[in-house]
This record gives structure tokens, sequence and C-alpha cells, in this order.
């Protein structure tokens, strides 16, 4: 065998040796015919690398091999990911591959949901992609609206600071340390106004605490005054009371109406006349028994007659007035 050929030959495995390395290092074995390729399209790989585990519910079953944009009309911009399937499991092309990061601080794998119902897929076959929200995407999701709101909050409290500083000038802030000043002062005041009423209350503890005493008192004595109305039989004293303003009556409607001595007395006014003429002679009577007593009483220790009593001319002019 001449050098060349044995150099041709060598040259021939070399090269044989790099493309299936290199193919191995991408995840390819050239040598494995059960193995499958399949691609899946994505707006956003959120991270995926070439040599990516794919995984069948959580088992290791291939490797990502390549990533490149997808050059067709309408879809640029989207990213074409192949890989390739070593296990020997077979799913429809129903199933759903799907971007996931198994840790915060990890890269992003693919995961294969698989789907037996249907046509079964072959190696070459385009299946679905999704992405699933991570933890750090749904906060990020969460918090763009709330950073939006507190923006806008940022912008208004600027606004409103700046309000405040133009009506905070040198006058209002002089003002309001005048008012400060006397509002302290008006509190200093009210603690003193304060302490002396708290001394006022001190000192008169003790009446107050004997007016309370009275007044329990006079309570427990108006409960009993109440006890005793409540056990009076105040019905049978109205009952009794009536009964004698209706006698009362009786006897002054039988007055009025002239029956009896005091109602003769009353309505009758010959009798009234007539007492009050026997009341006056009987005052002539008694005035002329005090003035002359000669004239009614003889009086003789040696049993001389009375002589009779000649009145004077005065007694007669009088007697006849």
């Amino acid at each position: 065998m001449s050098r060349e050929l044995k150099t041709g030959i060598i040259a021939i495995v070399i090269i044989a040796l790099f493309i299936w390395g290199y193919n191995f290092l991408k995840g390819q074995n050239l040598f494995d015919t059960s193995s499958r390729n399949f691609k899946v399209e994505y707006s956003n790989i959120a991270g995926l690398t070439e040599s990516s585990l794919v995984t069948i519910n959580g088992l290791k079953v291939g490797k990502v091999t390549n990533i490149e944009f997808n050059r067709a009309e309408g879809k640029r911009g989207h990213l074409i990911v192949s890989f390739v399937i070593e296990k020997d499991i077979q799913f429809s092309k129903k199933s759903v591959v799907k971007i996931y990061s198994p840790s915060p601080l990890g890269g992003s794998n693919l995961a294969i949901i698989p789907e037996y119902e249907g046509e079964e897929a072959i190696s070459g076959d385009v299946l679905k992609g999704e992405v699933e929200t991570s933890l750090f995407t749904s906060i990020g999701e969460r918090l763009d609206p709330i950073q939006t709101k507190l923006e806008d909050i940022m912008v208004s409290a600027d606004s409103l600071f700046n309000n405040v500083n133009n009506i905070l000038d040198t006058n209002t802030q002089n003002s309001l340390k005048n008012s400060v000043q006397s509002l302290e002062f008006t509190l200093a005041e009210v603690k003193k106004t304060m302490l002396s009423i708290n001394g006022i209350l001190d000192t008169s503890s003790s009446d107050l605490k004997e007016s309370i005493k009275n007044t329990k008192v006079i309570t427990e004595n108006f409960a009993k005054v109440s006890d005793t109305l409540a056990n009076v039989n105040i019905g049978g004293i109205i009952s009794k009371t009536e009964m004698t303003l209706d006698k009362a009556n009786s006897i002054l409607e039988g007055v009025k109406s002239g029956e009896g001595t005091l109602g003769k007395l009353i309505t009758d006014e010959e009798l009234y006349n007539n007492m009050s003429s026997a009341t006056k002679e009987l005052e002539y009577l008694l005035r002329e028994m005090k003035l002359h007593p000669k004239r009614f009483v003889h009086f003789s220790l040696f049993g001389k007659k009375a002589k009779p009593y000649t009145p004077s001319s005065e007694e007669l002019e009088e007697a006849n007035k």
C-alpha cells in the first residue's frame, strides 16, 4: 500500500471522527438509528439553549440540537427549535412541547406533554410549543400594572410637593411657626388648668363622697316611702273622701235651699231682721241697766218702799228719739 493511500485513509477517518464528535457534542448520535428529530416553533424561547434537556414526565429522553430563526414571511422573529429523542417512546402529534425552568437560577429545558390519541408523531414533525410561566415571569406580569400606577402616583406626588413648596413661602412658614408656638402656649395653659382641676377634685373628694353617701340614704328612704305608699289602700281613702265630699255637698245644698235651722237662719230675711232688732233691744237694755240701775233694782236695809222712778226730761227725749 502506497504512502499516499495510507495518508488518504487516515484523513478520511479523521474527518469522519470529527463529524461524529461534532454531532455527538450537539446531542446527535449518528450510529443510533432509533433517534428521531422533531421541531417546534416559539415566539420566545425564555433562555433555552442548544444541548438543553428534553424530558417526558421528568425522564430525560433527548436534547436540543439546534435553534434558528424562522425566515418565512409573517413568521420573522419566531424561533425554530430542533431536538432529538433518543428513547423509544411513542406519542401523538397532538402532544405539546413546553419550555420550563426547573429552578430560578438554572437554564430552561423542554418538557413534552404527551398525548396518545390521534396520529402518531414521526421523525421530522413540527409539534405545538408553549412557554410555561415561571415564578419571576408571573411576578413581573403582576408588578407591571403596579409599577405603572406607582409611576403615576410619583408624578402626582411631585406635582403636589411643588404646589406645597409654592404655597409655603417665607410668610406662610413664619405664620405656621407662630401658630405652633401659640398652640404650645395654649396646651401649657390647658395643662395648668387640668392640674388645678385635679387639685380641686382632690380637696373636694371627701365632700363628694359624703354627698354621694347622703344621696344613697335619701334614695333608700324614698324607696321605703314608695313601698309604704304602694302598700296603702289609696283607693279606699279616695272613696271615703268622695263620700265625705258628697255628704258635705248635700248639707250645703240643704242649707242653700233653707232646710234646717242653719238654712232658715241664712235664707229667712225676716228672721234675720227680728234677730237684729232683738240684739239692738238687748243692747239698749243692758246699757240702761248700766247707766240707771235704780230703775231696775231697789235695795233697802230698813224695808223702805221703793220710790217710783220718774224719768228726767233728757231721758224722755232720748227715749223718744
